[in-house]
């Protein structure tokens, strides 16, 4: 199959009624031979155009569509990880395959691309093996992306069907803050980076996270997010106390709760499946908040797909607590936070910076008045 004519022509069919349409991005020729080779000889697949460097990619993006992104981490200029977030910004709504030898199970590489908004990861073979059961790995995964169900197309990033509604917008609160509970999937590490990173030492705060990651990812991704906000930062274990200034992240095999024993707040892990399907999900987090704390809590719905967090942000807004949302135009996939902003649970709808701003400024109001 010849490679398609770049267009600015959006998709006119239903995904898999066509060809899926690939970009490949990598800086070896060898390796874009390879892929090209593998990939062409299917009909499932068309593939639309090659570049070596994350500066091709978006120079194409700006005047075509494709569903799918293969992108290479390791290249010179500006490397894939770097790219990720613009990429996506630019592909106006297609799915990122990293594909790279840096993206071993576990690797803190893979952890990166999946909190930066990758669909997948798929570690090359070593070098001389390109060909046999990866090129069928490989296929299996891209028919698996390509065929999801598309988030919608915009020209303010990708709002995962959420409709254009007038937002009604909840009062903040005032009062101490006794727990800030995140949620965040697709794109969650790049906001979940801004809004930390913006928390001063003195916001001491105990902070949930729930990150949609599987349950092998997940200690990488706590000392990722340790590091990042530099402060104690664990995955959640039945009956860690909760302890201020520090964070607790959800395991993957189970959703993350807290209980409330003399007083005491310890980690309770939720098995079962939540409504959202999500494993793990915000909602129940944002459940045992709101019970635990009432409208001393603080939620947070951060950068991802779908609508997790909406049923628990309404818990949360009947408690009397507030939510926080990451605006549009700075999230990767305005999918949660749109969800829970067009059902009117948002106090505010701010970058993730502001939002903790918002924090600091209503713990600091509270601490003066007390």
């Amino acid at each position: 199959m010849a490679l398609a004519a770049a267009s600015g022509t959006g998709p006119t069919g239903l995904r898999g009624q066509r060809p899926i349409r690939l970009l490949i991005v990598d800086d070896s020729a060898v390796a874009r031979a390879v892929f090209t080779r593998m990939i062409a000889a299917r009909p499932e697949f068309e593939i639309a155009a090659t570049v070596s460097s994350a500066d091709g990619a978006l120079a194409y993006l700006s005047g075509a569509w494709v569903d799918i992104i293969l992108l290479d981490i390791e290249m010179p200029g500006m490397d894939g990880l770097t790219a990720l977030p613009a990429v996506l910004a630019a592909s106006r709504g297609a799915r990122v395959l990293i594909v790279s030898s840096s993206a071993e199970e576990g690797a803190v590489a893979t952890i990166r691309a999946l909190t930066l908004g990758a669909a997948d990861t798929l570690a090359k073979p070593g070098a001389g093996s390109f060909g046999g059961r990866f090129a069928e790995v490989l296929a299996e995964r891209l028919i698996r992306i390509g065929h999801a169900r598309p988030p919608a197309r915009t020209g303010h990033g990708l709002t995962d069907g959420v409709a254009e509604v007038p937002l009604v917008m909840r009062p903040l609160s005032s009062g101490p803050v006794a727990c800030v509970a995140i949620g965040a999937s697709t794109g969650g590490l790049h906001a979940l980076s801004d809004l930390l990173r913006a928390l001063p030492a003195d916001f001491d705060a105990p902070i949930l996270i729930t990150q949609h990651l599987p349950p092998a990812f997940m200690s990488f991704f706590a000392a990722q997010i340790e590091e990042i906000a530099g402060r104690p930062a664990a995955v959640a274990a039945e009956g860690r106390r909760l302890r201020r200034g520090e964070i607790l992240i959800a395991p993957g095999e189970g959703h993350l709760g807290i209980r409330l024993t003399s007083g005491r707040a310890a980690a309770h892990i939720v098995d079962g499946t939540a409504d959202s399907g999500c494993m793990p999900s915000v909602d129940p987090m944002f459940d045992s908040v709101a019970a635990a704390y009432g409208a001393a809590a603080v939620g947070v719905v951060l950068s991802g797909m779908g609508r997790d967090g909406v049923v628990g942000g309404r818990v949360l807004a009947d408690a009397g607590a507030d939510l926080l949302v990451q605006n549009r135009d700075t999230a990767v996939v305005w999918g949660m936070p749109g969800a829970a902003a067009a059902a009117g649970l948002a106090c505010a709808i701010l970058p993730p910076a502001q939002i903790a701003e918002t924090l600091v400024r209503r713990a600091r109001a509270a601490t003066v008045t007390a």
